[in-house]
């Protein structure tokens, strides 16, 4: 069964792959974006020192990112092994008194009302039933809480990296396109859904074959950027995005 990929994961990477977990996302080839990905998302929270459940975790990167930028943190993952890496990870961080960790499955958490935040980054399309799991952050979610996914769209389930990890992990790779979890956020019970382009589209739309970024946006700069920007970007509901769902 799938959830049994995601249990022996860890286990079947072996030592090189638990350095890589904890050494992440500065072992990814992407790191940059993951990067940019994180505090994207970090901008879009409600101000620390509040309380937000990270969602399959790990090994703990985005838990240990947020816990340093002085929010109240809850990683979550299915696997114990992830579960002991990522108290490995706050540890050698100095984070333990703002950052704790739950080994549960993320489709049957029962956490009622106890966070201002709950993210899923990257782990959404590995549940079997993305329903179960987003009805579940509901759940955690106080009145005017936040949910933020940060998933890939249509496709990623047949990619070459995504065929290799099922057929030699045995772990859930899915497409979660936005349509799909704003669908299964409003089924949930979330009063509203917004859609936002993740930073690497933003890089391509602006940056690609121009050279780097330069050092500073001047105001004027930003602002025709963000007039442009409201102009003609319609959310492609098939693309991996960043969706916001308000409880």
């Amino acid at each position: 069964m799938p959830k049994e990929g995601e249990l022996t994961y860890l286990a079947q990477l072996g030592d090189l792959g638990r350095s890589h977990s904890l050494q992440k996302p500065f072992s990814d080839t992407d790191a940059g974006m993951q990067l940019a990905s994180i505090g994207f998302i970090m901008a879009l929270l409600p101000r620390p020192p509040a309380r937000v459940l990270d969602l399959g975790c790990g090994g703990g990167w985005t838990s240990t990112f947020l816990a340093r930028a002085g929010y109240d943190v809850v990683g979550q993952d299915i696997a114990p092994d992830m579960i002991d890496l990522a108290r490995e990870n706050a540890a050698l961080n100095g984070l333990a008194p703002r950052l704790s960790f739950l080994c549960s499955d993320f489709e049957s958490l029962m956490m009622d009302g106890q966070f201002d935040a709950a993210i899923f980054f990257d782990s959404l399309h590995h549940a079997e039933d993305e329903g179960l799991a987003i009805a579940s952050a509901w759940r955690s979610l106080r009145p005017g809480g936040l949910l933020i996914t940060h998933e890939p769209g249509e496709g990623h389930s047949i990619e070459p990296a995504s065929l290799e990890a099922m057929a030699r992990y045995g772990v859930t790779e899915r497409d979660m396109p936005p349509r799909l979890i704003v669908q299964r956020g409003l089924d949930a019970g979330f009063r509203h859904a917004r859609v936002l382009p993740m930073p690497v589209h933003l890089f391509s739309l602006f940056y690609r074959d121009r050279g780097p970024p330069p050092p500073l946006f001047s105001k004027a700069r930003y602002l025709r950027i963000r007039r442009a920007w409201r102009m003609f970007f319609k959310p492609d509901m098939a693309l991996g995005s960043i969706v916001v769902l308000t409880k």
